[in-house]
């Protein structure tokens, strides 16, 4: 197996880093750890560990992997590395330049961009998105995340194209992670949804969602928490996800009006997690503020699943020799 034909992908997310070892579209192995939230160097050493417990898995050696790419949340400038505004991982908010750490720890060409681009990227190439050269990707994780391919070509704008996660759904509405009122985010994120819980837990409202937390052993609300709270039919869950797909409906329908889309695919560790259900929910609130609405967009669930991100970095690092 030749040096130059595998290839490292990185999916680093608000909870969980996914790594995978390519070669071509062929996965070899992987790995998955939680994301510290100690700072940027303790970030950087968990890819490692991903990196070569993958490697492990793939049964290559660490030093044969030349070629890292990763998916970072927030703005990621591409030619140092650097990735700021990503208020999902302590350390990364002010700037940390990652690309430069992970070169130094490895030796390897190490190339970053925004997390869902990445992800977007993979189902693209290799998921959900073949054939359409026109969508828009939405991931609904810790965040809301967005990605967008026009003319069968990712389109980055100057670092933060495709950011639907901060479009405005409520003008003073719920607080976000990015510190403004009323984005997409606040309400259909796992972070959002989390604060809003919380926040009506102090109110007063019985909800179980964090006995089902505790129970799974988990220090967060994620996807299958949720997910399992509305199974017992959770009235605050409920309501909760009834507000999501109200803002999805909202912020998409507007992205649709603006970009006319052949399709939209909707990931995530949420969005994967709530599938078609859930998808078909969106697309019937969006329905109504569709300007051309007997041309809707498809709505489509990923087919990479949560390996989305980590198999988009892999490609993104393979472009970067062509």
């Amino acid at each position: 197996m030749a040096a130059q034909s595998l290839t490292v992908g990185v999916d680093l997310g608000g909870t969980k880093i996914q790594t995978a070892i390519l070669r071509g579209l062929d996965v070899l192995g992987t790995a998955r750890v939680s994301t510290p939230q100690t700072g940027g160097d303790d970030v950087a050493a968990a890819i490692m560990v991903t990196i070569n417990e993958a490697a492990a898995a793939a049964k290559v050696r660490a030093t044969m992997l030349g070629l890292i790419g990763v998916g970072s949340p927030g703005t990621v400038d591409q030619k140092t590395g650097l990735v700021s505004h990503a208020a999902n991982i302590n350390g990364f908010e002010a700037g940390y330049a990652l690309g430069k750490r992970l070169a130094g720890l490895t030796g390897a060409k190490v190339v970053i961009d925004n997390d869902v681009r990445v992800a977007v990227l993979g189902e693209h190439r290799a998921g959900a998105g073949r054939g359409i050269d026109n969508f828009l990707g939405v991931f609904l994780g810790t965040g809301v995340g967005g990605g967008l391919v026009l003319n069968g070509v990712l389109r980055r704008g100057r670092g933060a194209a495709g950011e639907v996660g901060h479009t405005v759904v409520k003008d003073e509405g719920r607080l976000c992670g990015c510190g403004r009122r009323g984005c997409l985010e606040a309400y259909a994120s796992r972070s959002g949804i989390e604060r809003q819980a919380r926040a009506l837990m102090k109110k007063g409202r019985k909800t179980e969602l964090f006995d089902i937390m505790h129970a799974r052993g988990r220090s967060t609300l994620t996807g299958g928490v949720i997910y399992r709270a509305l199974e017992r039919k959770d009235r605050v869950t409920l309501e909760l996800i009834d507000d999501a797909v109200w803002a999805l409906g909202i912020a998409l329908a507007s992205a649709q009006n603006l970009l006319d889309l052949e399709g939209m695919i909707i990931g995530g560790g949420l969005g994967d997690r709530l599938g078609q259900p859930f998808i078909d929910r969106v697309t019937a609130a969006m329905h109504p503020h569709l300007f051309v609405d007997d041309r809707p967009p498809k709505l489509l669930p990923t087919a990479l699943k949560d390996l989305s991100g980590a198999v988009g970095a892999a490609l993104l690092a393979a472009d970067s020799l062509t």
